[in-house]
């Protein structure tokens, strides 16, 4: 599932058609998207997951889900759900979810809740987790009313760079650690973005995916966790559950702070 600052990368990409008109809609989507030939683009923008191309009186969802892509200027052999005719070139899209939204975006989104953009509060994201004392940390991360942007690769990494055990709940954890996490998934999302733009991105991986932590030598482990039940890597002598009681141990991974 793209994250974040895979979004950020579209949006980017697509600036360039930000004050052009839409000359022709196609695709599979089942929506009736005629509606936008013929209007202007306003704003090319993103909260989190969601690339939203705003238009008067309307803006267009696209999340690309798990196994979503997009292509400017080019296509792939499969039907698009969604591709926009511009005079400067197009834009599709493919297994995605579309979605059009009525409503102005500021009144739909808030845009303190996504870790990449300017207006992200990190107070409010402590507000949101301390009123949910109950909630696991590899729920939390993933929680997009609280960190919109973040998917599972952000949230192994940064549980791994904090030293925290993914089943520790949130009421569990120290302040100086709630910070921490917080800050860091900002942080991360960031440096996520440039290794992207890069091309180095998994080069960068501590325990998404590996078998060796690269902290103690030691397994990671994999397990499917949390209410969400995603692929969770993570190194059992490194990370503390805090729930367990353990608040005397190292910061793990580097204990970066935010």
């Amino acid at each position: 599932m793209p994250e974040g600052p895979s979004i950020v990368l579209l949006c980017e990409a697509a600036a360039r058609f930000k004050g052009h008109t839409v000359r022709k809609v196609s695709g599979n989507s089942r929506l009736d998207l005629a509606r936008l030939e013929g209007r202007r683009v306003k704003a090319v923008r993103a909260w989190g997951k969601h690339f939203l191309l705003e238009f008067s009186n309307v803006s267009l969802r696209i999340h690309l889900l798990m196994f979503g892509s997009w292509r400017i200027d080019e296509r792939k052999e499969s039907p698009p759900r969604v591709s926009l005719h511009f005079d400067s070139g197009e834009m599709n899209f493919y297994a995605c979810s579309v979605k059009l939204i009525e409503q102005p975006l500021d009144d739909v989104y808030d845009w303190r809740a996504d870790v990449m953009n300017d207006a992200w509060d990190p107070k409010l994201a402590r507000r949101k987790l301390k009123a949910a004392p109950a909630l696991m940390v590899c729920d939390a991360l993933l929680d997009q009313s609280i960190f919109s942007g973040v998917g599972n690769i952000v949230k192994n990494e940064v549980l791994f760079l904090t030293g925290v055990h993914p089943a520790t709940r949130v009421g569990d954890l120290p302040p100086r650690k709630l910070t921490q996490l917080i800050n860091q998934a900002r942080l991360y999302s960031f440096q996520f973005l440039e290794w992207k733009r890069a091309f180095v991105l998994k080069q960068h991986w501590q325990v998404h995916t590996r078998r060796t932590c690269p902290q103690c030598g030691g397994p990671v482990s994999k397990r499917y966790m949390g209410t969400t039940n995603r692929r969770t890597f993570f190194c059992e002598n490194c990370q503390v559950d805090y729930s367990l009681g353990h608040r005397d141990h190292v910061d793990g991974g580097g204990g970066q702070e935010g």
